[in-house]
């Protein structure tokens, strides 16, 4: 006979790891990850801590440890326009860290209260009231139920397919690769290519390890990141050959309709309800604030959660609609290119004297 619990969550990102560590120990709850401790699956993502993120974090008075961060500490971003040739640094205050070490810190901090399975879930049902979960745990199904199911699964959410398939919200494919460190300085970079993709790649230097990635239409992916790479060479990019190609599918939100937070007993948060910057792809900083305010829904003991919850997101929501229109600014060529030139915002680059 399968276990029956208030509250099943699917995903232990900044979403899930949040809504877990915050729920009242009333419930019984139970998540599910498909994350290791070492080796298995591992986010693909740049490693950069946002302000926002780092806001995010400090509603919970936390502090970083030391052992989440990497080499070089950064502070400015150079934006390239490839087409134009133009080149600007502006001030950015990104923590570097290691994302996988980061993941599973914020994943330590869950109470005993909750019971934590490491596992791939495969199918969800609904039945009798209740959310038939099946998960892959060592080469066998494993069964649970639950009254209430949190989709904390990331943009190619299980939860949002299985039960809110005409909520689908806009999808690419992020591609990233590794390679031996070989730039005398280190950098961060924000690179916009119109031939290559419409939207942005970034390069991030990490323990003498060189990372490139970007975010590209499904059609022709691959060559479209290789020509990029090909371009970049010729602005002072040094590739080598790659250490590791990753590749996942990223929310690329273009207005208010893609950003769905489930309905009735199934709360969706982070990447699962769209919640990503149309800007900077940025997520973490959604995904944590997401996972508090689905945890605060729950504390009252009568009314409807839901309806908690999407009161609570409407700042939130309000915030990365905002960031949709920003993100056309940016990714209309002429205008970025405008704002480039004039040099707003952008830090001077000194010139080295000549001898």
């Amino acid at each position: 006979m399968q276990d029956i619990y208030d509250i099943a969550v699917i995903g232990a990102g900044p979403a899930g790891a949040t809504f877990a560590r915050l729920i009242p120990a009333r419930y019984q709850t139970i998540l599910i990850d498909k994350k290791q401790e070492s080796g298995g699956f591992q986010k693909l993502c740049g490693g950069l801590l946002s302000p926002a993120a780092q806001k995010a974090l400090s509603c919970f008075d936390l502090a970083l440890p030391t052992r989440l961060l990497v080499d070089p500490q950064i502070f400015a971003v150079r934006t390239l326009d490839v087409k134009s040739g133009i080149s600007r640094h502006y001030q950015r205050f990104y923590i570097n860290l290691d994302r996988h070490r980061f993941d599973r810190w914020l994943f330590s901090m869950i109470p005993a209260s909750v019971r934590k399975e490491e596992g791939r879930c495969v199918c969800i049902e609904q039945q009798d009231g209740l959310f038939h979960i099946t998960y892959r745990q060592d080469g066998q199904d494993r069964h649970c139920a639950a009254r209430y199911l949190i989709g904390a699964d990331g943009a190619d959410s299980l939860v949002r397919r299985t039960f809110f398939p005409q909520h689908q919200p806009r999808m690419r494919i992020a591609i990233q690769q590794s390679f031996l460190e070989m730039h005398q300085n280190p950098f961060y970079s924000c690179v916009f290519d119109e031939q290559s993709s419409n939207c942005c790649s970034w390069s991030i230097s990490k323990n003498n390890r060189f990372i490139f990635g970007g975010i590209f239409p499904f059609q022709d992916c691959r060559a479209r990141f290789e020509l990029q790479k090909q371009k970049l060479a010729a602005f002072g990019f040094r590739f080598g050959t790659p250490l590791d190609t990753q590749a996942c599918t990223v929310v690329y939100p273009r207005g208010k309709k893609d950003f769905f937070l489930g309905q009735d007993r199934i709360l969706l948060l982070g990447e699962a309800a769209g919640l990503v910057s149309a800007s900077s792809f940025e997520g973490i900083s959604s995904a944590i604030l997401s996972g508090k305010l689905a945890a605060e829904s729950f504390v009252a003991n009568h009314g409807d959660v839901f309806a908690r919850y999407r009161r609570l997101m409407r700042p939130l929501i309000r915030t990365l609609t905002r960031k949709v229109c920003k993100s056309r600014i940016l990714y209309t060529p002429w205008l970025r290119r405008l704002i480039m030139k004039s040099g707003i915002l952008a830090i001077r680059q000194e010139k080295p004297e000549k001898a």
